[in-house]
């Protein structure tokens, strides 16, 4: 039996091992950007979408934001989708100086419902539009994004996805744990996929669609995630999303746990959704054509099953680690302790790496994250075999965190020492992932949408 149980969980422990190294794969080729031969003249003409459900105290800066490009102001307009609105979204927006149309709906409530419905008036407009590009009403546009935009879309994209930042990431711990996962995704999901020449993906905003394969394929994406829902369509009929590093959107981040709970709980209602649906499409396809680009959006729309993966993978090597005689297999059984070790700090200092590379993070704390980061090897060296005593264990650990906290404080001030300590928050974050995973896989069905509330009135000058 024991056998049994060893082979068992060694061959679950390494397919989940082999997808946590292909993202890590991914992850390190994120770290450098390829050069990119870019032509600024404006020959795009955009149409600038806003969706809007009772969004009054941000549209109006959302619109300025637009309204300040540096592009040819004939080259583009600004329309906003006045979605169920019961506020004054619609009158700042006309003020502002946006096209405004006015959506009544109950049934078909949500923003893939919204867009849809605006695309269709969009087709029967004498204007001769090349480009739709898609925002949210919370979004902040850096000024130069119609331009980078315009530049990769003559490089012969057909759909480009644009840079997510954040406007308010340092409000809270949980505004600066979003932060921190979108800026690492830049890289680590995207702009590591350009790199290797692979598809990106649509970020729900702050994506550009040609007109033409908008008309060609439609947009159907309704769901709670249409923007994986539209990007599976495109690469299922050989399309793919291009990325633009330089066209930032800076958009409003939950500032509560609750807050934010229930909007990634939404997200993996419609991960779930997705993957229920394009998976094996996509898998079969990719193995019919070959395609690695196809295999490669199988592998992220499984996102939500690689969560509980990881999660099982955890529990059965905790559970291995503090109980005798359970022969169940874990994964560093197939390493040297030494380079497990260093493999642990490297997956730890991967996320503050990002954040140097794209100077979101000063040098002086991402050395204080490295000397941190020793702590898989410094104590277990100290403690030698007391760290097999729990009490002991768990006091050293405490001690060593004591250290650091204060070390960030001395050399970085009040704002260094929060700033290290929501960047260890991170980690209970991340976990969050697995509660609201199960959330959103049990309740893939529920389609109904939530809105979000945004509250924080931030102009482009204020990021």
């Amino acid at each position: 039996m024991g056998n049994y149980i060893l082979s068992a969980t060694a061959i679950f422990q390494i397919i989940v091992f082999m997808l946590t190294l292909y993202s890590l794969i991914l992850g390190v080729v994120g770290l450098w950007r390829k050069k990119e031969k870019k032509n600024f003249e404006p020959k795009k003409k955009f149409i600038c979408i806003v969706a809007a459900h009772n969004e009054e105290v941000v549209i109006g800066n959302c619109v300025d934001s637009l309204k300040k490009q540096n592009y040819p102001s004939d080259m583009y307009d600004i329309y906003v989708i006045a979605d169920n609105c019961t506020d004054k979204t619609a009158e700042i927006a006309r003020k502002h100086g946006a096209k405004v149309f006015e959506r009544k709906n109950k049934e078909k409530r949500g923003k893939g419902y919204a867009l849809e419905w605006m695309f269709e008036k969009i087709f029967k407009m004498d204007n001769c539009y090349d480009t739709i590009t898609i925002f949210d009403a919370d979004n902040i546009i850096d000024s130069d994004f119609l331009k980078e935009m315009n530049s990769k879309m003559l490089e012969g994209y057909k759909v480009v996805q644009g840079y997510l930042d954040s406007k308010n990431p340092y409000d809270s711990w949980i505004t600066q744990s979003y932060s921190m996962a979108f800026w690492s995704q830049n890289r680590a999901f995207q702009l590591s996929r350009s790199n290797l020449g692979l598809s990106n993906q649509i970020g729900g905003t702050g994506f550009v669609i040609d007109i033409n394969i908008l008309k060609e394929l439609g947009w159907g994406a309704t769901c709670l995630t249409e923007d994986l829902e539209f990007t599976c369509k495109l690469i299922l009929n050989g399309e793919m999303v291009g990325w633009a590093h330089e066209a930032k959107i800076y958009d409003e981040k939950p500032l509560t746990l609750k807050q934010s709970w229930n909007q990634r709980k939404r997200w993996m209602q419609g991960f779930s959704d997705v993957a229920s649906r394009f998976f094996f499409k996509l898998l079969k396809k990719s193995i019919k054509e070959r395609s690695f680009k196809m295999f490669d959006c199988a592998l992220y729309v499984m996102q939500p099953i690689t969560t509980i993966l990881l999660a099982i993978s955890l529990v059965i090597t905790l559970v291995q680690n503090n109980t005798t005689g359970m022969h169940i297999f874990v994964i560093n059984y197939l390493f040297n302790a030494d380079v497990w070790k260093l493999f642990v700090m490297f997956q730890f200092i991967l996320t503050p790496l990002y954040l140097l590379v794209d100077k979101k993070i000063s040098k002086r704390m991402f050395s204080i994250i490295v000397l941190y980061s020793l702590n898989v090897i410094v104590l277990p060296a100290l403690l030698g075999e007391a760290q097999k005593n729990m009490l002991v264990n768990i006091s050293a650990n405490v001690a060593y965190l004591a250290i650091f906290m204060i070390l960030s404080a001395l050399l970085s001030g009040k704002k260094g020492f929060m700033y290290f300590f929501r960047f260890l928050m991170y980690s209970i974050y991340t976990l969050t992932w697995i509660p609201i995973t199960i959330q959103g896989m049990l309740n893939k069905n529920n389609k109904e949408w939530n809105h979000t509330k945004h509250v924080r009135e931030i102009g482009i000058y204020d990021v």
